[in-house]
């Protein structure tokens, strides 16, 4: 393993006991481990044995680096480090003890994989029941006794000075509920000094404001739980109060679970159940002389997740984090804002099955034919401007606009059925027998099918059981079955018969025609009357905004006559998650790309570096080209304001988000309409505090022939301009 790989997965070893990456939250807890230096000691030897172990035996090197594999071991070396005098035999056990816990880590993975929960620190438990039964019969090992002397201890480390600072810290004065508060947090590393406690608890809040607010839910619950009972708490130990009752809530409330109203429910829900379950293992326990430490919080856990997994309905008021991002802050503004900007992204991609703009005639729910469980369906023609379907006398089909125009496939798929033969309807009269004229229906995926109707008769260019793109011509529009006159019928439905009940379904991505502007609709239905198209893709937008894995694009950023060179690389990674690195600023921009519209996701990095104004800029970029069309959406406010900016937004989130981010892209000129080579769009980002815009940042982003051509941003004091020297 690397130096910088070993340093990296040592860290994350310790933040990660609090569900956490952050690495000053890591140095913070190092230290801690370190009060009593020949624990700390202890734990360190631990991480680093078990990490180079599972390197080296051939482990998911991810999880070696995110520290899922050291904590269990750091926590078992720190409490034997403080338990065991000092000796080199000690060492040697924990470093044998380390092996040992990687082994029951392993070995638990694969069973819990297989429902989808996590181990936790059980691994921690089995060694540490296995080293406390073997040590008695270790004459070589001693129980510790600076915890008795250690004010003889802090003597040694410091002098008089150093006792006085310790005393002053014990003899805070806060009240009794706080001290065992600030305690029990110690206690999460087996020690029972206020100061470690208190570095911890910033060390916490700093890390996350909700994760923050849970301990002391958590600790609360379970301090006033006692005193209902009568039992006085402060005759526990204070790790089992850490980790049992603190790391139990940050867990539920916050981490595997979205913070919401409902989370914080049910952590006060759990913690009694927490607390009868600590009793009574104590009471199995005891015999055997082995302590409780962190099982109650495995057991509460992880049923809880097994539970939760095992409904068969899902609430929305209680949500499963799916994608991890070690802060329950993240996680929830991710959550928030992916339900608002991702929520039909369930649905697969529909286009308009036509060329050009067509008016919708018969809607969903219309007064003509779309009733009942045929309900969900469009109609579709061409109008002029004077809102007519035909020129000339409108006598004859071919005086209809959309008359043999072009039908195309709405997405990839393969023909399951072709009806034809049947001839067009002189306009006025209907053929009620064959009531849905020429059709054909495809087959996009298992149990979800689309129909189009009313064809023209011998006009179909694919035959049944051909695989079709989409955007493909299939066939001309007619006006055979029940059409008064030539228009398009186009339904989904769940099952390969013509004429099956419809169901209720957006299209992915398409234009509206308003009075004098378009507007961008994504996964939306058309109404009544609505003036629709597809979108055109624009060669150049489409190029630019394609990159390929290993490019590279350099910049020249200039701030206030101050000039830079920055470089992207475009990468794409073994799990086919696509991103753009830029090294100066060690920052990661995550993108997707349907080849219709671009988009970013997340950010990781620098909020000052050009990468980070490109992510904001170009946060939804349809890879289209229309004059005025206007975009919006919005972002994850987490990705636009600072720390201190999220500060009471952090503790109030799980139960109102009163900040808000918007992001709006307007497509503004072309240098040449005919062949242009440069594009030009306008884009920005506004705040917003209880629904009243604050501040906002702007943006132009020319895009050439060559790619990306440059980025401007203009900021209240300042302007970047990043000017693109290099692509390759």
């Amino acid at each position: 393993m690397k130096p910088k790989g070993l340093i990296s997965s040592t860290l994350n070893s310790y933040s990660v006991i609090f569900f956490s990456d952050k690495i000053i939250f890591a140095l913070i807890l190092l230290l801690v481990s370190f009060f009593d230096i020949f624990s700390g000691l202890c734990g360190l030897v631990a991480v680093i044995t078990t990490n180079l172990a599972a390197e080296f035996l051939g482990f998911d090197k991810f999880k070696v680096q995110k520290g899922f594999y050291g904590f269990n071991s750091l926590l078992l070396g720190v409490g034997i480090g403080l338990h065991m005098e000092m000796s080199w035999i000690v060492v040697l056990l924990i470093m044998i003890a380390s092996i040992m816990t990687l082994f029951a880590l392993i070995t638990l993975e694969r069973i819990f994989d297989k429902y989808y929960v996590p181990y936790l620190s059980l691994p921690l438990l089995l060694s540490f029941w296995i080293i406390s039964l073997a040590s008695r019969e270790i004459p070589l090992l001693a129980l510790s006794t600076r915890d008795i002397y250690f004010v003889n201890y802090v003597y040694g480390l410091g002098g008089e000075k150093v006792v006085d600072i310790y005393r002053w810290w014990n003899t805070l004065g806060i009240s009794n509920s706080l001290k065992i508060y600030f305690l029990s947090l110690a206690g999460i590393f087996f020690q029972q000094k206020l100061l470690s406690g208190v570095v911890i608890a910033v060390g916490l809040f700093y890390y996350s404001r909700i994760g923050f607010s849970l301990s002391l839910l958590g600790f609360y619950t379970a301090y006033f739980f006692y005193q209902l009972i009568g039992i006085n708490v402060t005759y526990l130990p204070f790790a089992d109060i850490g980790i049992n009752f603190i790391l139990t809530s940050i867990a539920i409330g916050g981490y595997f679970i979205i913070p919401s109203r409902s989370s914080y429910i049910w952590v006060m829900v759990l913690i009694p159940i927490t607390t009868l379950i600590t009793y009574a293992v104590h009471q199995i326990l005891a015999p055997w002389g082995l302590v409780v430490y962190s099982l109650p919080f495995n057991i509460v856990v992880i049923s809880f997740l097994i539970v939760i997994k095992a409904r068969i309905y899902k609430t929305g008021n209680l949500t499963e984090v799916s994608v991890q991002s070690a802060s329950p802050e993240v996680n929830l503004y991710n959550f928030v804002n992916n339900n608002h900007r991702y929520k039909d992204k369930v649905y697969f991609s529909m286009r308009l099955p036509f060329f050009g703009e067509w008016s919708v005639s018969q809607g969903h729910n219309g007064e003509i034919t779309h009733k009942d469980k045929w309900q969900y369906a469009w109609d579709f023609v061409i109008r002029d401007s004077d809102h007519h379907t035909y020129g000339r006398e409108g006598v004859s089909l071919e005086d209809y606009y959309c008359y043999n125009k072009a039908v195309l496939s709405p997405s990839d798929g393969v023909v399951e059925e072709i009806v034809d033969g049947i001839p067009d309807n002189p306009i006025g009269d209907i053929n009620l027998e064959s009531n849905w004229g020429n059709s054909i229906i495809i087959k996009h995926s298992d149990g979800f099918y689309s129909q189009i109707s009313h064809l023209k008769p011998y006009s179909f260019k694919v035959t049944k059981g051909e695989w079709v793109k989409a955007g493909q011509m299939i066939a001309a529009c007619g006006n055979s079955g029940r059409s008064p006159e030539p228009h398009l019928h186009f339904q989904l439905q769940s099952v390969p018969i013509v004429g099956a009940e419809t169901v209720d379904y957006p299209l992915g991505y398409y234009l509206k025609k308003e009075t004098k502007t378009l507007s961008f609709k994504s996964y939306s239905k058309p109404e009544l009357h609505d003036i629709v198209s597809n979108l055109e893709i624009n060669s150049l937008m489409k190029s630019a905004f394609h990159f390929l894995p290993g490019q590279k694009i350099k910049f020249e950023v200039d701030i206030k006559g101050k000039r830079t060179i920055v470089e992207w690389e475009a990468i794409t990674d073994i799990y086919n998650v696509s991103y753009i690195y830029c090294k100066q600023s060690n920052s990661y921009a995550y993108y997707a790309n349907d080849d219709r519209v671009f988009y970013f996701y997340n950010f990781v990095g620098s909020k000052r570096s050009l990468l980070y104004y490109f992510f904001l800029a170009t946060y939804k970029a349809p890879l289209c080209f229309y004059k005025d069309l206007i975009v919006e959406d919005t972002i994850a406010i987490n990705h636009v304001y600072t720390k201190p900016g999220l500060l009471i937004q952090d503790f109030v989130a799980p139960f109102y988000i009163f900040l808000k981010a918007d992001f709006n892209l307007v497509y503004k000129e072309k240098d040449d309409e005919i062949n242009p080579s440069l594009l030009t769009f306008n884009s920005s980002v506004t705040k917003s505090f209880l629904g009243m815009k604050t501040e906002g940042v702007k943006f132009e982003i020319k895009v050439s022939k060559e790619g990306i051509n440059e980025i401007t941003v203009f900021l209240k004091n300042k302007t970047i301009r990043g000017k693109c020297i290099d692509q390759q």
